[in-house]
């Protein structure tokens, strides 16, 4: 089927060769500059070892683990106005999974020393399991993915030994970024991070951030091509995206209050850094001021039946859910771990040029699969259309 991705118009191959061109020079940057000196042109440091490729990683796995929010109404409770978006939900998935994949390949300064998870396997390491998890939703969902496109493209009903594949990806979904909190939930020498709530605020954040974009490449689709889901799925997103950011700031609150009501210096400082400053290091305060304004504009607006039922509106009202989750999870959150460090200094960290072409070329990766694998699900769908009316 890949075939009907090769095929399209002006605009399509456009945006393919933007795509394509961003992707080269961030491997260029790549090969030229990070694989030949090491990380030395990040802005990593001994005291922050985690950075912007990391905390990327967090964030894409969230995107990866909401496709169960279109998954589970479908398959289990047979809400058949998710039909024509939950395989969009799917390739999602895949995307970001294997742009999972990519930043944590980059972020290792001897990269094929990957194999080494592999080839001496420690059940007792977080990382090995995240890997287990990470790889084996890549082959579900592939798996799914192509069992049910094909499917389609016959016109038959997919197999009946797909639906426990589907059935075991929905608690695989929860899995991945369960234990990716674990992997920062574990570490006892970083307060910011030892709650037992950092699973499910994550989950929280990644059903609010799927949805919410999923709400948006549905409606670019509509507008740039024939493809319309309906009204009625994009409308059920949104309150799944609503109530999934409500209950995301929840939790953010109940760890602002403990840590200030409890007074602990310690799980305080980093609270401080982010939103007020220390010492005048105040590298993101604007950035975290700017995710409060944008979370709390985006519940004003999806709890609103007005404004969630007016489509700009709500293109508005997902854009800063995306942003403001991508300002947390995507940018602050793992480097306030580490400022102060355990001797109580702070290291500002600022991402580097490399950093960021780089980390946009796997951004790009990540927007030509879907780029094509939409191509193909929209071309195989306009096939039957076309072959119905015959």
């Amino acid at each position: 089927m890949i075939e009907k991705a090769l095929s399209g118009n002006k605009q399509y191959w456009g945006w393919i060769a933007l795509l394509v061109t961003t992707i080269a020079v961030a491997a260029y940057t790549y090969i030229r500059y990070q694989y030949q000196i090491g990380l030395g042109i990040t802005g990593l440091s001994r005291d922050v070892t985690w950075g912007f490729y990391i905390a990327q990683f967090t964030f894409m796995v969230g995107v990866a683990a909401s496709a169960v929010m279109v998954v589970l109404p479908y398959y289990l409770h047979n809400y058949k106005e998710f039909g024509k978006i939950t395989i969009l939900g799917e390739f999602i998935a895949v995307a970001s999974v294997i742009m999972c994949m990519t930043f944590i390949f980059v972020d290792m300064g001897q990269p094929f020393r990957i194999t080494n998870v592999f080839l001496y396997p420690s059940p007792h390491s977080l990382m090995f399991w995240d890997t287990v998890v990470l790889f084996g939703y890549l082959v579900l969902n592939v798996l799914i993915s192509r069992v049910t496109l094909t499917a389609e493209r016959k016109g038959i009903a997919p197999p009946g030994w797909i639906k426990p594949i589907i059935i075991l990806s929905i608690p695989w979904a929860f899995s991945i970024h369960t234990v990716t909190a674990f992997l920062y939930s574990g570490l006892a020498a970083r307060p910011f991070w030892l709650t037992a709530i950092l699973a499910p605020r994550f989950l929280a954040s990644a059903f609010a951030t799927g949805p919410a974009l999923l709400i948006l490449l549905v409606l670019i689709l509509r507008k740039f091509t024939k493809f319309d889901a309906g009204r009625e799925p994009v409308q059920k997103l949104a309150i799944i995206a609503t109530y999934a950011m409500a209950v995301n700031v929840f939790f953010v609150l109940m760890e602002v209050f403990t840590a200030i009501y409890s007074n602990i210096p310690e799980h305080m400082a980093h609270f401080q850094y982010l939103f007020v400053g220390i010492e005048g290091h105040a590298t993101y305060v604007g950035w975290m001021w700017t995710s409060v304004i944008l979370a709390v504009v985006s519940l004003i607006l999806l709890f609103n039946p007005k404004t969630r039922r007016n489509e700009s509106i709500l293109v508005v009202a997902c854009i800063a859910v995306v942003l403001s989750l991508w300002i947390d999870k995507g940018l602050a959150m793992v480097i306030a771990g580490f400022v102060p460090t355990v001797l109580g200094h702070v290291v500002d960290y600022i991402p580097t040029l490399p950093e960021l072409l780089i980390s946009l070329g796997i951004y790009a990766m990540g927007a030509l699969l879907v780029t094509v694998f939409y191509k193909m699900t929209l071309s195989v769908r306009h096939q039957l259309r076309t072959e119905g009316y015959k």
